[in-house]
């Protein structure tokens, strides 16, 4: 399992199968929530992960594919793209510098 500080975020991309609804007002979400800490956040499909990323925010069913596509980095699973405790988890962890595992 990977992990990051933080602090050490830069890159956040929200990995999606092939849609383009929830997971983009999610980026969406994540863009405005993080810009004041100065992290990127995109929108992608699973399998096309960039290699800056440092964390990948997907739904639960593509993580395995995620980890798959971006090996070692930081994968957060969610159930629902709006409203999941492990969004809120994230931000706060960008927010106070602490430990993100995934």
């Amino acid at each position: 399992m990977a992990n990051i500080k933080g602090s050490d975020i830069q890159k956040v991309v929200v990995a999606c199968d092939a849609g383009m609804g929830s997971s983009v007002m999610l980026a969406s979400q994540l863009r405005r929530q993080l810009k004041k800490h100065r992290v990127t956040v995109e929108h992608t499909p699973v399998n096309s992960i960039p290699a800056d990323a440092d964390v990948v925010v997907c739904h639960a069913g593509l993580a395995d594919r995620a980890r798959g596509s971006a090996p070692g980095k930081v994968i957060v699973p969610v159930q629902v793209f709006i409203g999941d405790p492990a969004i809120t988890r994230l931000v706060k962890v960008v927010e106070s510098g602490g430990e993100l595992d995934g």
